[in-house]
């Protein structure tokens, strides 16, 4: 994380955890705003940020895919809020998954969107 980005997460969480009034504001951590953004249909997306979510050892193709896409909406929403972390709402989604002895693991990648 870039000082500026770790600076912008500082001040949300203090503005925040001080003067919030309203439950929207409360999940909405700020630094969104640090990306471009762009309306595709009824969503808002930011233009070219993806992010990432893995997860390794699970005994199912599946439960490989859903943990990692847990990975990526739980980082998603850390750091931008829920709005943005609904892995069915992203953008050039792209992945894949493996078997080894260790069990099957995945990665996805997405940009993120939130519904309006």
């Amino acid at each position: 994380m870039s000082l500026r980005a770790f600076l912008a997460l500082a001040l949300a969480v203090c503005v925040t955890g001080v003067f919030s009034t309203s439950h929207v504001m409360a999940d909405d951590t700020g630094l969104a705003s640090i990306h471009d953004w762009r309306k595709v249909g009824r969503k808002t997306c930011f233009t070219e940020h993806k992010h990432y979510g893995s997860s390794a050892g699970h005994s199912s193709k599946k439960a490989a895919q859903r943990a990692a896409i847990s990975d990526w909406q739980g980082f998603t929403a850390f750091e931008y809020g829920t709005d943005w972390a609904y892995y069915k709402y992203a953008i050039s989604k792209s992945g894949g998954c493996s078997q080894g002895s260790g069990g099957w693991k995945c990665e996805v990648e997405a940009i993120p969107c939130r519904p309006r």
